[in-house]
């Protein structure tokens, strides 16, 4: 019989996490990306958790049923890995396979640099291992891409917080269908630049219809659980964002270092956020990673052991969401590939 997916807040790392769980054996977690939660892995608890594993999926600091530090500098990448790390042994497990999308992806592959030991193999969804920050930081993209780059503009205390905030079940139905590959305004991906004098829901405007991966009563779950916060319903997670500089200068003494355990890298061809270029016009971040216009891959040179890339046709950002299917069967192969045999 199927065990039940179930939920209970543990205390890790000074910060309280909302934890959903589902199955038995090997550790796997979930990290869910911006502005998401638990909910985003629905489709992956129960593929992982048949084929013998122990899946857990946490709203991560600042986000949805958990904890919202009130300093901003309380969300740097170290205190995410610390999280991590802390999880992992309150569990009561030795070792994770820790699978990322979005911000949980720079998290999962920096857990994975710094904590080898704990980290025995990491999957990322869309954002692929940008080392040793995580992203690139806002003083470099404010000069490739404006002030109007989406980045940039969340680095505003309670300006992006007050825009999302003030209508959540509007905002996140903007964004999911805005940046998935079934966005109805254009076929082709394309980087998040906001005009002068416009918010970010301004640039995605209300579709008339949902997407067949995407109902209302999902964004309802989505809704329900980050107004937990009140007026700061999206504070938390625009945090993540505001410490992007940092990351990068408190990462600086890993510069150089790469991924030594194994490694997966799933993405869509339609993913708004690795469309980005350059102002010389050069390949895309997803292009580069994707060994595409004539570039080398650096994946293999960051992550010797990569199992495999997965480029999914059609997929926009929302990775595991719009393409369950693919997603579970890629996470089942990388699994396989990492254990041998199904555990039962």
């Amino acid at each position: 019989m199927e065990s039940p997916l179930t939920h209970r807040f543990v205390d890790v790392n000074g910060v309280r996490l909302h934890i959903a769980e589902q199955g038995q054996g090997p550790l796997v977690l979930l990290l869910h990306g911006w502005p998401e939660s638990w909910y985003s892995w629905r489709h992956q608890f129960g593929a992982l958790a048949a084929a013998g594993y122990r899946v857990v999926a946490p709203d991560q600091r600042g986000y949805a049923r958990s904890e919202q530090p009130p300093d901003v500098a309380s969300y740097t990448l170290l205190h995410l890995v610390g999280d991590v790390i802390a999880l992992i042994e309150e569990l009561g497990e030795e070792q994770a396979v820790v699978v990322g999308h979005d911000w949980g992806a720079p998290v999962a592959w920096t857990a994975a640099m710094l904590r080898p030991d704990k980290v025995r193999a990491v999957a990322g969804l869309s954002i692929p291992p940008i080392l040793p920050g995580g992203l690139v930081p806002p003083s470099i993209t404010r000069a490739q891409y404006g002030e109007g780059f989406y980045q940039v503009y969340f680095q505003q205390p309670g300006v992006a917080d007050a825009e999302f905030a003030k209508d959540i079940p509007d905002a996140l139905r903007r964004l999911l269908v805005g940046a998935s590959g079934d966005n109805p305004l254009g076929r082709e991906p394309r980087p998040l630049v906001i005009p002068d004098g416009l918010g970010l829901l301004d640039t995605m405007p209300e579709s008339p219809a949902l997407p067949d991966w995407l109902t209302e009563e999902d964004i309802q779950v989505y809704a329900e659980d980050f107004a937990l916060h009140g007026e700061r319903a999206f504070t938390g997670a625009f945090n993540w964002y505001r410490n992007i500089e940092r990351n990068n200068e408190l990462l600086a003494p890993f510069r150089g270092r790469g991924i030594d355990v194994p490694a997966l890298y799933v993405v869509g061809d339609r993913d708004m956020v690795t469309s980005l270029r350059g102002p010389d016009g050069g390949p895309s971040l997803g292009e580069m990673f994707r060994g595409e216009g004539g570039s080398d891959n650096p994946l293999t040179a960051i992550a010797p052991q990569l199992h495999d890339l997965v480029v999914l046709p059609g997929c926009g950002h929302w990775t595991q969401q719009e393409r369950p299917a693919e997603v579970n069967a890629a996470l089942l192969d990388f699994l396989a590939h990492i254990d041998g045999p199904a555990p039962r």
